[in-house]
């Protein structure tokens, strides 16, 4: 038995030595796949933990990568039977539909949601707001704020007529609704879509727009410990005080899809793609390029589908470099090339549908991709152009027009020597003397077909 134990834990002795010293490639990928094996294992005892409390993180813009981002974590929570989620908010708003899809999947959430507007000197703004009154406990932390939730136009501007009417009618009845509910201000809630109030920390709660202020994660479970909500199965009291925190951030996947949400990166995409596929199209054979393009224009489109995307901007940047090309193909004297950039320019500057920030193309960023990318067609493409069009300076047509000189007399064929070498020639005009210099008409292989020099001269002048 002993010898059996020996036997048994030499083998795992020298796989242990193998993987932490990284003597073979097999043992490191094993030990990679172990790592994340263990790492899976661990965040899945995690979250399978119950009466948990689950922490959510959204930081910047609300829009549908967040809106799904908040249902996994929703329903991670409900299906370990969490005591509570805390979404910790900090927003200048976003958009209406995915705000929508968040205060829907609070008001269905079998525990209890609680909206933290965090840290000190963040926001719940705009559509901010809607979510942190459908939270069935609202905090703040110090120095924050919350309201300004009237709707704006694309630049900015308050929306005249009847459709302005229309949208501010229908956000002040959905927050009413949602202040009344959970019984909260509903005099305030209404003002800050129609009058774009704002409400600080400690404003907040003298008006009942939020239930207390918390200065960390562990006052705020402290404070909502106790307090009874409202569920779809019916009143829960909550128990927090003591409850053991499980971070559910975002996934790398859900982070990649952000970063692309950002308009900046669409506005990058959507004129690489371009370029790329242009590039592609004019210099057929350079394979990379154009799949680039292709997975570049993809990218753009998924992060346009996440933005209050303004169509006339996409539209004024494909025809940006359309008269960039038009200025490489055509002569153009330089109009159509500044025609192309101004082009790209304004559809940079009205890409998105928002006076928000940041939901628009930072300015820098769209005047230097507008020179690159006038430098890049002026230069680049047209000097590519060009070469394409240039006389073949290589293999038997590089050699028509070409001067020779005869090394034997041609009657009709012998010899020439043109650039260092001897070549079988045969002169279709007559005779050619020893000496004489011809031109050369045809190549057939290795035979060129020459004609005297002096009578093609006298051709060209006839003619």
């Amino acid at each position: 038995m002993g010898r059996t134990k020996s036997m048994g834990r030499r083998p795992a002795g020298r796989l242990l030595r193998a993987l932490t010293a990284g003597q073979s490639r097999r043992g490191r990928l094993l030990l990679a796949l172990l790592a994340l094996a263990l790492g899976a294992a661990a965040c899945a005892r995690s979250f399978d933990q119950e009466g948990a409390v689950h922490l959510l993180t959204v930081d910047g813009v609300i829009n549908p990568v967040t809106a799904r981002y908040m249902e996994r974590g929703i329903d991670a929570a409900e299906d370990s039977s969490a005591a509570a989620v805390v979404l910790r908010l900090d927003t200048p708003g976003g958009l209406v539909d995915s705000m929508r899809d968040i205060v829907q999947r609070i008001d269905s959430s079998r525990v209890p949601v609680i909206v933290y507007v965090w840290p000190p000197g963040g926001r719940a703004a705009s559509a901010g707001t809607f979510i942190t009154m459908a939270g069935h406990v609202a905090a703040m932390a110090p120095n924050t704020n919350i309201g300004a939730a009237s709707p704006v136009g694309g630049g900015g501007e308050d929306i005249e007529g009847a459709l302005g009417k229309k949208i501010t009618e229908d956000a002040a009845a959905y927050i009413r609704s949602i202040a009344q509910e959970r019984g909260r201000n509903v005099q305030w809630a209404e003002r800050a879509v129609r009058e774009a109030v704002s409400a600080s920390n400690s404003e907040a709660v003298e008006l009942n727009v939020v239930d207390f202020v918390a200065a960390d994660l562990r006052s705020l479970l402290a404070q909502a410990d106790g307090r009874t909500v409202d569920l779809p199965q019916g009143p829960a009291a909550l128990r927090l005080r003591d409850a053991p925190i499980v971070e559910n951030d975002m996934t790398l996947v859900e982070r990649f899809l952000l970063i692309l949400s950002d308009p900046n990166i669409a506005f990058v995409l959507l004129t690489l793609g371009m370029a790329a596929l242009i590039f592609e199209l004019l210099n057929p054979g350079a394979i990379l390029p154009g799949v680039v393009g292709v997975l570049a224009l993809i990218l753009a489109f998924f992060s346009l589908g996440t933005l209050p995307v303004n169509w006339a901007g996409v539209a004024l940047i494909v025809l940006a470099f359309a008269l960039l090309v038009a200025e490489v193909l055509v002569t153009g004297f330089g109009a159509l090339g500044l025609g192309g950039v101004v082009a790209l320019i304004l559809g940079g500057l009205i890409l998105t549908s928002s006076g928000e920030p940041d939901f628009q193309v930072s300015r820098w960023l769209i005047y230097g991709m507008a020179a690159g990318m006038g430098v890049f067609f002026l230069m680049v493409i047209s000097t590519l152009i060009r070469t394409r069009r240039m006389p073949a300076a290589t293999g038997s047509q590089a050699l028509m027009g070409k001067r020779a000189v005869a090394r034997s007399p041609l009657d009709p064929q012998g010899f020439v020597f043109l650039e260092g070498e001897r070549w079988r020639a045969t002169a279709e005009d007559g005779p050619v003397d020893e000496g004489e210099t011809v031109t050369i008409v045809g190549v057939k292989g290795l035979r060129l077909t020459v004609r005297k020099a002096k009578v093609e001269a006298e051709s060209k002048e006839g003619v």
